[in-house]
């Protein structure tokens, strides 16, 4: 695991195949880096689906109003949902998508991001200034390269547990 410099602003994701972690940075996006704590110290993240995973591009995530993808109906509607918590207003920056960024999901409303969230897979360029960057995995890559593919997946990975480094016992 990479050497956490800021618990308070660190995210470890448990996945399948091991612990993601991911470098928050609250000098770039502070209001969805806030939003992203606190629906994690709530729990709202444990046991939400990777409903979008496209091979090549990112694998997105942070449905929690329909992240649990139990029944069909659910199923169709991964992805559409949000969190109680209202939208943000875009926080855009000239960090680009490099492989590993963290991006916020939104509708076609800029600020409208809530709490769904994407990982790159490699770099996407045409997404910069246009989404905001909100950190970066700095440790557990492999285990996003090996999310389950699909538009929703048909048997979509999960986010087993999220938490925020500072909360997590030594």
């Amino acid at each position: 695991m990479a050497e956490i410099k800021d618990p308070e602003n660190t995210l470890i994701i448990a996945l399948k195949d091991g612990e993601v972690v991911i470098e928050m940075l609250p000098d770039v996006a502070p209001k969805h880096v806030e939003q992203i704590k606190a629906l994690a110290r709530e729990g709202e993240y444990d046991n939400v689906a990777f409903h979008r995973v496209i091979e090549g591009f990112m694998a997105q995530t942070g449905d929690v109003e329909h992240g649990d993808m139990s029944d069909g109906f659910n199923l169709r509607r991964a992805g559409t949902g949000a969190s109680q918590k209202p939208d943000l207003p875009a926080e855009f920056s000239k960090l680009p998508f490099d492989r590993g960024v963290c991006g916020m999901a939104r509708a076609q409303n800029p600020n409208s991001g809530n709490s769904q969230f994407f990982i790159m897979f490699k770099e996407g360029y045409f997404l910069n200034g246009q989404y905001t960057v909100w950190g970066r995995v700095v440790s557990g890559m492999d285990h996003v390269d090996a999310i389950t593919r699909g538009e929703p997946p048909r048997e979509p990975d999960r986010m087993i547990t999220v938490r925020v480094a500072a909360d997590v016992e030594a």
